[in-house]
């Protein structure tokens, strides 16, 4: 079973930027990880996607981020970044990072979820 484990929220003031990191505990480009991504949860509201990085690269990000953050990947250090640039307020929230995984490749996917990070965007 992988692990994730995320690190880098904390406290900004609105306009500043913070990394995310997601650290797997298997090769990420592994040919039973699939997508992997990074959701929010703001405080009383659901669980939102916020940004998709497939395996082949292609990448996907919800409007209200679209040209602010930024979803990238170190094969090397197996580490799943995500660069929030010109944060905002309503950005607060815990962030997760999440990844389809299977045990082997006729299993079926099944989403994994590291812990959450604290992001805090003060006005």
């Amino acid at each position: 079973q992988v692990q994730l484990v995320e690190s880098g929220g904390g406290l900004v003031q609105a306009g500043g930027s913070l990394r995310l990191s997601c650290a797997a505990s298997v090769p990420i480009m592994s040919i039973n990880i699939g997508a992997m991504g990074w959701y929010r949860q703001a405080p009383g509201k659901q669980r939102e996607l916020v940004a998709t990085l497939a395996q082949g690269g292609t990448t996907n990000y919800i409007d209200s981020v679209k040209g602010r953050f930024s979803i990238s990947r170190d094969n090397a250090k197996n580490t799943v970044y995500l660069q929030m640039n010109s944060l905002k307020p309503e950005d607060t929230g815990v962030y997760y990072c999440n990844a389809e995984y299977r045990q082997t490749y006729y299993s079926r996917y099944l989403e994994v979820w590291g812990q959450g990070t604290l992001v805090t965007v003060s006005s």
